[in-house]
């Protein structure tokens, strides 16, 4: 039953990796799209959208528009993710972190969740499901280290 299960975690996990990317980016676009057009609660919950070229806000939550919307489909995956994780950590850093060490504490816990989440994305790649599958193939596999070959039995 072990080896069973094991074979099928193994099969999934490119496919459990997609599904996470996707819900992932497409939570981060919602935050984006909230911040620059109101929709959905606006910035901060308020209704308002973030005023254009404001610093930070806009910056951000272009990048989680465009970061969010790339990561969710596919398309230049690891690059988006890299950025996204980036500014969730200025964002943790420079908003959150100041009032207080914990992220309970300071309401840094999106913030936190978001940065992790898309490093292991940036790190890992996309998953079974993406744009750069489609139009540039498997090349993770080219990339990856040759497997140790068995010791043979003697």
């Amino acid at each position: 039953m072990s080896a069973q299960l094991t074979s099928f975690t193994q099969r999934s996990t490119p496919h459990v990796l997609a599904l996470f990317r996707v819900v992932i980016g497409l939570l981060f676009a919602c935050h984006g799209a909230s911040s620059l057009f109101g929709v959905l609660g606006g910035a901060m919950g308020t209704g308002a959208s973030v005023p254009t070229g404001a610093w930070p806000g806009w910056y951000a939550a272009v990048i989680q528009l465009a970061g969010g919307i790339l990561v969710m489909v596919g398309l230049s995956t690891r690059a988006a993710a890299f950025v996204s994780s980036g500014s969730m950590a200025y964002a943790y850093f420079s908003v959150h972190q100041g009032t207080a060490l914990w992220p309970i504490q300071n309401g840094g816990e999106a913030s936190a969740l978001f940065c992790w989440a898309f490093l292991l994305i940036a790190f890992i790649g996309p998953g079974a499901w993406s744009l750069d599958r489609l139009f540039f193939g498997d090349r993770q596999a080219e990339r990856a280290p040759a497997a140790e070959p068995e010791p043979s039995a003697v």
